[in-house]
Parts: structure tokens; C-alpha cells; sequence
């Protein structure tokens, strides 16, 4: 057996019937299915899906405080007013005021921006920078991607004569500030979609004031929309669709700039945006001032944008660096905290850790410690901790954040992240009392990462025109999963891969369909992998295309392996090296003959102490020798019940080529006594095993079983016959039964092939499903 690390969710029902629903689409009945699981139930909504248009856009004009900035702005630029965009520093916020800075200038408007530094101003409009605006001469402030909790700094800005307008997408706090106007479709009843990134909200603001659809925007509205993980849903999923071919195929410097320096050729997916574009622009605000990457994104300057490129491409190696670095402090620190003070959810904060990357260090500590975290950066000069906060799906950061609010200075975010600004002297309270909200809400089980998993597939079924079709329902992000598949299925082929051999790839064959799995990360699971056991595994399929040849392939995220496993090491002289990879907590090793050490140290325990054991739950057990006989191991495997048996006996002395004389060699032997009266074992032995075409040891053996049964006297080497015998079967004798029995063993232990020993293993074992049970979450 081999537990997954995480806990799957089958969503699917088999009972949906693929064959009538939906099946005017023209589609493979697994698709139907990958539709129905995401509520996608009647063929309008599965051709909005499938196919979507520019025409499923909302009327922008729908979203409240929309007619008051646009008439607003064109005031402005009626009068000449100086208009100024006020962003945020991630790739969200980053791309959001490009669009708006793009779209105002279009619109004929005098207008610059400005985005806070993340280490010197935080998060958020603040009072300087709006003082300052001022004394520039700015007269409207449009934000993006941030504003709706800025209360005081609404109140500023009034003080100042300043009109501002706020656009945001941001969880709304209990006080809304009093702006000129707020365009927020989440403050907004009558909007139909609610979900739209900051850059979406600029880009409805861009079309309301344009009076069209700008086009030219989606290449810059996609990084947004695919980086702030917004659900890819509705709006989002039409802005996400044709913001990929925008992207694709964008002439904009900057945007060529970055594929270049990405080394992306070709059409760009929702992975090149979450993993590689988003990163990048990401790293510049998390490290300095964000300014340079609007300026890559807005240049019309191929060498300038060039250059931002190579600049923003040095900050992300150094941000990795970084962020490597604070997380193996961040680790270490809770390895070694043994108070239970970060019991549910962690709060680690230190001096001089750069606030601009902790965000990535709490998701580390999420996906390495399965629980909530909080990393914060300590400025020793000011008294005050700045950071981030990431979150498990069963605990809403936002809203239990919300319940301790006067404990930060700062704060804001989403149910699964969060910034915020705090006190030192407020670390302590606030990971006392977000622990103390934790074990009020969350049960053990809430604590393992939890997976959907969406159909069981047969691997023979499966083609490239399956996985294909599949593709279209791209792009794939929150909301929209990208469909996770459970195989199950003994794999022909397992091997470690990778310079450090720290993955694993897989092949499985079935009715002629080859389809390969690579586990990233998982190499350390080959040793706890029998070569022949059933795998389950969970992954996405795709398409490997090497040298024009495409292969069917999985990308797997987890696996296991439910039943018992049985590791065949028998007459290896490599023991130590077989097992030195496995994961060997809670195994002993067993011996029949009294071995007293076991390879890496394992504890030896013999039959009685085995079965009497008082250690608890042997996990795995190494058979270090051969039984006397069979019953003996199976009583043993009967009552222990491992989860994992490694063979590692050889036999230096094997029984088993000495074949076991048959009833008639008995017969034969007597009869000549009979004849002879009797043998010299010293003189005669060679020659009489020569003739019979016996080794010595047979004939010593038939001579030892009939004096066992006195049938015959041994005087000195001489055997003769006993005078008055009586009647035994030759079954009376142990040294014919001892023979008997290790020929059994051998045969069934030691020559047998793996499924042989398996099976005879099996009927020891009790027949359980190790399996986590399947959960159906969704569905009829």
C-alpha cells in the first residue's frame, strides 16, 4: 500500500447518461460529462461554453457609478484636466493600468500614472501620494485594481478637490469610501458577473468611455485576468479566450520583448500566463517600484522594450532567489517549534524579510504544512510587520481576518489571500486568535489538501483526437479546473528521470494504447513501488509532440497504491542497496534461523516475538529467511496483515534440485537389501549411486527415512535389513516429512515466479479496500 498525499474527491456520476445528453453538440460522451460536472447542463450554455464570442459580453453601462465616470472623464478632457491612474504593483494591477492609461489617452485625455512602492508607501492609495498628485497638478484620480478600502484616503482626496474615482474588484469592507464614483461589480447589484479581475473593470470602463470594444486591449487584459486567478468563468472566460490569440498574436514591443526573454515560440496558453508572464511582471513590484513594467507594456520602442525585458527577467531570478532563501528560514523555524503555537495556522514573522515575495513564501508553507499562512516582515524602525497570507480551501482568510480587524493597521484580500499591515506587539494576539478560530471551525481532515477528480478512464479507450477535444474546454484556471483523470492500472514500465533523478516517469500499455505518466517531484516514491503493482494515479492529459511524433501522456499530481505491495529481492546480494531507498517507519525484519542483524538496521524478530508483539502496526515486513516450513509464514502474515513484504532470503544449500526420491527409488532400494541382505555405505554407496544415477545425499537420505522407520539397521556404515519390520508409510518419518516440507518451500518461496509468491501471499491477507473511499461531490 502507498497513501496519496492528498485527498481525492471523485466528482464524477456514472449514472449521467452521455449517450442522449447534449448530444446534438456532436461531441465524445466523456466531454458531455466534463460539461455536466461543471453545471453546464443545457446546450445554449454548452455552446456559450464551448464557442465563445465577444457578443457575450456585458453592457459595461450595467455596472453602477459606470455613466458618472465616463461622463466625468470626458469632462475632463473637455477642460483639459489632468487625469491620473493610481495602480497596483502586481500583474494584475500592472496590466489594469496599462488598459486604462491606453484606453484614456485614446479618449484624447491628458493623463499619467502611478503605482506605490510596496516597501515605502504599501499597499493601496495612500495620503501622500495623493498630496502629491495634487501638487502636480492632477485633478482626477482614476485607481485600478485597488481603492475600495480606502476610506481615509477617499476623504483626502475630497479635502483636496481632488475627483476620485475608484475601480476595484477587491472583497468590499463594512465602510465604503465616499468617492466621486465607484465602479466595483461586486458593489454593484444590477452587474450579472461579479468575478472580474482589476483589469476587467478597467477594460469595461475602457469600453464604456470609447463607446466600442477595444480589441487591442484583450493582449493586456489576459495577464490579469489569468494571473489573479479570478474564476475563468462568464466575462472572464471570453476575455481569457481571446486574450490568449490577442497575446499570440500581439504586436505591442513590450509584449514580443517578454516572449523573448521567456523563450516562448508560438501560441501562448493560461500556463505561459500563470508561469511564466505573470511571474515576471509579478517580480518587479515585489522588489522595487512596478513602474518599469507599464512602461515595458505601453512603449512603442522595440530597443526600450527590449531592455525593461532584460531588466524585469533579472528581478525574477533574483526574486526566486529570495524567496528560496525565506522559505527555508520560514521552514526551519517551524521544524524546530515545538510550543504547538502554530498548530493550525501558521504566523512566522522576522527582520528584513522583503514584504514583496512573502506572499509566494506563505503559499510554500501552505502546500508544505497544509495549513493556513501568515509570513511577515519585522521593520525594527517603525514597530510594524508587513506581509501576506495564503490560505487552505476550508478556511476563509478573509472573512476570519475581518473578525479580528482592529489588530491590523492595514488589510485586505480574498478568502484564500491577503495582505495586510500590523503592530509587532500584535503578532502574538493575532496567531492566538486565528488558531483559536481554526480549531473552532476546521476537523483534522480539513488539513489535507483536497483534489476533484472528474472521470475514471480506460486507458485502451483513450486517443489523441479524445484529448483534443478536451482541450477545448481551455482555458483552464479557477472555476474552470483543468480536468483531473484517475488511471488504474499496473504500469509496464517505471524508471527514475532527471539529472537528480528526482521524477518518475511511467508507461502503461492496454489493447494496443500506450500512455505515458511523468511524476515531477515524486522520484523519491520509486523504492516504495513494486514494479508490479496496480497503480492508481491521478493527472491531466495532454500530448507529448517530440520530432513531429505525438504521444498520449499524464501528467500525474498524486498517486497510490491500495492493495498490499510485495517487494521481490529473493537471492539478491544487494539487499542493503535494494532497501536503502524505501521508506522503511514501522518494518521489522523476521528470521527463522536466529539472524541477529538485518540490513540498515532494521529490528529482528523472531516467530513467537512477531506474533506477541507489543510495538504496534508493523507497515512492512523484511523476510531475512525461509520457514521450516509454510504454515509457519503463513500464520504469521495472517495475524501481522503488512502493508508491504520484502522477499530478501537466498538459499546458499538448495533442497530443491535435490529432488525428493520417489515411492518406486524406496521400492527399489528395499528390494535390493533384500537381495544383498546388505550394503556397505563406505565401499559400496559410489557405486550403487552411480548405477541409479543418485548423489550420495539421496542415498543417505532413503537409508536415514528407513531406519527412521526400522526398516533397516546402520552398524558401523553396514545397512541391512531389520528382521521383523513393521508398517509405516514413509509419511511416519520427519526426516522424509522435513524434506518434504523444505522442497515446499522452496518451490513456493523461493522458484516460484512474483504473481506465484503473490498469490500464495494473498491467501494470507485479508481482502480490504485500501483505498480512500471514492466521495461523490457532484453530480445527479
Amino acid at each position: 500500500m502507498l497513501k496519496s498525499k492528498m485527498k481525492w474527491n471523485f466528482t464524477y456520476n456514472d449514472i449521467v447518461d452521455t449517450e442522449v445528453f447534449l448530444e446534438e453538440l456532436g461531441i465524445s460522451p466523456l466531454t458531455r460529462k466534463l460539461l455536466w460536472q461543471r453545471n453546464i447542463t443545457e446546450p445554449e450554455m454548452a455552446k456559450r461554453f464551448l464557442f465563445p464570442s465577444l457578443d457575450h459580453l456585458h453592457d459595461p453601462f450595467l455596472m453602477e457609478g459606470m455613466i458618472e465616470a465616463t461622463e466625468r472623464i470626458r469632462l475632463a478632457i473637455e477642460r483639459k484636466e489632468n487625469i491620473l491612474v493610481f495602480g497596483d504593483y502586481d500583474a494584475d494591477g500592472v496590466s489594469a493600468t496599462s488598459v486604462m492609461v491606453e484606453a484614456l489617452r485614446e479618449a484624447g485625455a491628458a493623463c499619467d500614472f502611478y503605482i506605490p512602492n510596496r516597501f515605502t508607501e504599501g499597499y493601496g492609495p495612500n495620503e501622500a501620494a495623493f498630496r502629491n498628485a495634487k501638487d502636480k497638478g492632477f485633478d482626477v484620480i482614476i485607481t485600478v485594481d485597488t481603492g475600495i478600502a480606502a476610506v481615509h484616503e477617499a476623504d483626502v482626496a475630497k479635502e483636496l478637490g481632488i475627483d476620485l474615482i475608484i475601480t476595484d474588484h477587491h472583497e468590499v469592507q463594512d465602510q465604503l469610501p465616499d468617492a466621486y464614483t465607484i465602479i466595483h461589480p461586486k458593489a454593484s447589484a444590477s452587474y450579472p458577473f461579479q468575478e472580474l479581475a482589476g483589469v476587467g473593470v478597467a477594460f469595461k470602463f475602457a469600453q464604456a468611455l470609447l463607446g466600442r470594444l477595444p480589441q487591442e486591449l484583450l493582449d493586456l487584459v489576459v495577464i490579469g485576468t489569468i494571473a489573479d486567478l479570478v474564476p475563468l468563468q462568464d466575462e472572464n472566460r471570453v476575455l481569457a479566450s481571446f486574450g490568449l490569440q490577442a497575446i499570440s498574436q500581439s504586436k505591442r514591443p513590450g509584449i514580443q520583448a517578454l516572449k523573448k526573454m521567456c523563450g516562448i515560440e508560438g501560441d501562448l496558453t493560461e500556463e505561459t500566463i500563470g508561469f511564466m508572464i505573470g511571474p515576471r511582471i509579478n517580480a518587479v513590484g515585489r522588489l522595487q517600484d512596478a513602474s518599469p513594467a507599464v512602461e515595458m507594456l505601453l512603449t512603442e520602442d522595440y530597443e526600450q522594450a527590449e531592455d525593461l525585458a532584460k531588466l524585469i527577467d533579472q528581478l525574477n531570478k533574483e526574486r526566486q532567489k529570495i524567496v528560496s532563501d525565506i522559505a527555508d528560514e520560514a521552514e526551519k523555524m517551524l521544524e524546530g517549534d515545538e510550543s504547538g503555537d502554530n498548530a493550525s495556522v501558521i504566523v512566522v514573522a522576522k527582520i528584513g524579510w522583503n514584504p514583496g515575495v512573502l506572499g509566494i513564501v506563505a503559499s510554500k508553507l501552505v502546500g508544505r504544512f497544509d495549513r493556513p499562512a501568515i509570513v511577515l516582515g519585522i521593520d525594527e524602525e517603525t514597530g510594524e510587520a508587513k506581509g501576506s497570507a495564503r490560505s487552505i480551501d476550508a478556511f476563509d482568510l478573509f472573512v476570519n481576518c475581518m473578525k479580528v480587524r482592529p489588530l491590523f493597521k492595514h488589510f485586505g484580500g480574498h478568502a484564500q489571500a491577503a495582505g495586510m499591515t500590523l503592530k509587532v506587539d500584535n503578532i502574538d494576539e493575532l496567531r492566538h486568535e486565528l488558531n483559536r478560530l481554526a480549531d473552532e471551525q476546521l476537523t483534522p481532515n480539513d488539513f489535507t489538501q483536497s483534489v476533484d477528480v472528474e472521470n475514471t478512464i480506460d486507458i485502451a479507450e483513450l486517443s489523441l483526437q479524445q484529448i483534443e477535444e478536451i482541450a477545448k474546454l481551455s482555458p483552464f484556471g479557477m472555476g474552470n479546473p483543468k480536468p483531473l483523470f484517475h488511471i488504474d492500472h499496473a504500469p509496464k514500465e517505471i524508471r527514475q528521470i532527471g539529472s537528480k533523478q528526482n521524477h518518475l516517469k511511467f508507461q502503461f500499455h492496454k489493447s494496443g494504447t500506450q500512455l505515458d505518466g511523468i511524476a515531477f517531484g515524486m522520484g523519491d516514491l520509486y523504492s516504495d513501488i513494486s514494479p508490479y503493482s496496480n497503480v492508481e494515479a491521478i493527472g491531466e492529459l495532454g500530448i507529448n509532440e517530440w520530432n513531429g511524433r505525438k504521444k498520449l501522456q499524464i501528467m500525474i499530481k498524486d498517486l497510490r497504491i491500495a492493495e498490499w505491495q510485495l517487494f521481490d529481492y529473493r537471492g539478491s546480494k544487494y539487499i542493503e542497496k535494494k532497501l536503502s531507498g524505501s521508506n522503511l517507519n514501522d518494518h521489522v525484519a523476521l528470521s527463522f534461523d536466529g539472524v541477529s542483524q538485518a540490513p540498515l538496521n532494521l529490528n529482528v524478530l523472531d516467530k513467537h516475538s512477531i506474533m506477541y508483539s507489543e510495538e504496534g502496526q508493523v507497515s512492512g515486513l523484511v523476510l531475512l529467511d525461509l520457514p521450516s516450513k509454510l504454515e509457519e509464514l503463513g500464520e504469521i502474515i495472517e495475524a501481522v496483515q503488512p502493508r508491504k513484504i520484502y522477499a530478501c532470503y537466498r538459499i546458499d544449500d538448495s533442497t530443491f534440485f535435490n529432488k525428493l526420491p520417489t515411492r518406486e527409488d524406496f521400492k527399489w532400494f528395499y528390494g535390493m537389501l533384500m537381495k544383498h541382505k546388505s550394503l556397505d555405505m563406505k565401499y559400496g554407496a559410489s557405486k550403487l549411486a552411480s548405477y541409479k544415477g543418485w548423489d550420495k545425499d539421496t542415498l543417505e537420505f532413503i537409508s536415514q527415512v528407513f531406519f527412521e522407520l526400522d526398516f533397516v539397521k546402520i552398524e558401523n556404515g553396514l545397512i541391512s535389513l531389520h528382521p521383523s519390520p513393521s508398517k509405516k508409510d514413509l509419511n511416519d518419518s520427519d526426516t522424509y516429512q522435513l524434506k518434504q516440507r523444505r522442497l515446499q518451500v522452496e518451490k513456493k518461496l523461493y522458484y516460484s515466479n512474483y504473481q506465484e509468491l503473490k498469490s500464495w501471499f494473498d491467501q494470507y491477507m485479508e481482502q480490504l479496500d485500501l483505498a480512500v473511499k471514492e466521495e461523490v461531490t457532484h453530480g445527479l
